[in-house]
């Protein structure tokens, strides 16, 4: 009973942020997701990775391993999808991107942060970080078949953190004044984002559901599998593997599906993959947490 309520405690924050930017639009109010999305992405998200990673007392060796470790799983996450994608016969610009990439940044780092404090956020911008990295070149390249390196450096993300990844590896710090301000615009991100991500299911107009249901729960599982052996073979310490599994676990992002209709894809489905595996999350989100706490 304990576990359950501190499973509860944790993820009950994270869905009723999302439910007030559900409820907003069925209310009838409005909100310009483009314009907050891309205040997010290009401001607050980036203050939030770089004043994490400056600010974290995680050793940098722990750090540098979790990102390998990331890389790693990222990568037999996407060697797994791939074959999921091909034997299902399914299109690949379409589906292989959401099955990869989760919502680290919208779910993903408030539960590391309700769940670890400010050591699991530590870990959790890490891993965020290098989603966002390969979300925004190699899953590009998925959906569009021709990613541009120019505009990946130009993200904001990237520099973030890169140079977040050098004042961590130098032990600097900016002036108190500064520190103060991009902390207050970092917080800015985590209840835009999940107010947002209510916002982007309600506006949802998902098909196939039964295709989406079925491979929402085939995410979860090889997702967590993949995160679990990559994790316990770095032999990452207990907070790292929780993170790397909860992280790499995620639903799919609002992002795979602004992605798909910008390039082409079949955005109806990836609506339904954001739909289905969001609400899915309300249950397996709280078990994987229950299991790794």
């Amino acid at each position: 009973m304990h576990l359950a309520l501190t499973v509860l405690e944790i993820v009950a924050p994270v869905f009723l942020l999302a439910a007030v930017g559900f409820a907003w639009v069925k209310l009838g109010y409005e909100y310009r997701v483009e314009f907050v999305t891309r205040f997010a992405m290009t401001l607050s998200v980036p203050c939030l990775i770089f004043t994490a990673l400056m600010g974290t007392q995680v050793d940098a060796t722990a750090l540098a391993t979790l990102s390998l470790a990331s890389l790693v799983a990222y990568g037999l996450v996407t060697a797994a999808m791939w074959l999921l994608v091909l034997a299902g016969r399914l299109d690949r610009r379409t589906f292989l991107a959401p099955l990869i990439f989760g919502n680290t940044g919208n779910l993903g780092l408030p539960l590391a942060l309700f769940a670890f404090g400010d050591v699991g956020l530590g870990y959790a911008v890490v891993v965020f970080a290098v989603m966002a990295i390969l979300s925004f070149t190699f899953g590009i390249w998925l959906v569009s078949d021709g990613g541009s390196l120019l505009k990946v450096i130009k993200e904001p993300l990237v520099g973030a953190t890169l140079f977040g990844a050098l004042f961590l590896w130098q032990g600097w710090q900016t002036p108190t004044f500064l520190t103060n301000a991009l902390e207050l615009i970092g917080q800015m991100a985590i209840p835009m984002m999940l107010i947002t991500l209510g916002v982007a299911v309600a506006r949802l107009k998902p098909n196939a559901l039964g295709l989406a249901t079925l491979l929402a729960a085939l995410k979860y599982a090889i997702c967590a599998a993949c995160a679990a052996v990559v994790g316990l073979w770095f032999g990452l310490e207990p907070v790292a593997l929780a993170v790397l599994i909860v992280q790499i676990a995620t639903p799919v992002a609002v992002t795979s599906y602004l992605l798909a209709e910008k390039y082409g894809a079949d955005s109806d489905s990836v609506a339904g993959l954001v739909v289905v595996s969001t609400l899915m999350s309300v249950v397996t989100l709280p078990l994987i947490l229950a299991f790794v706490i």
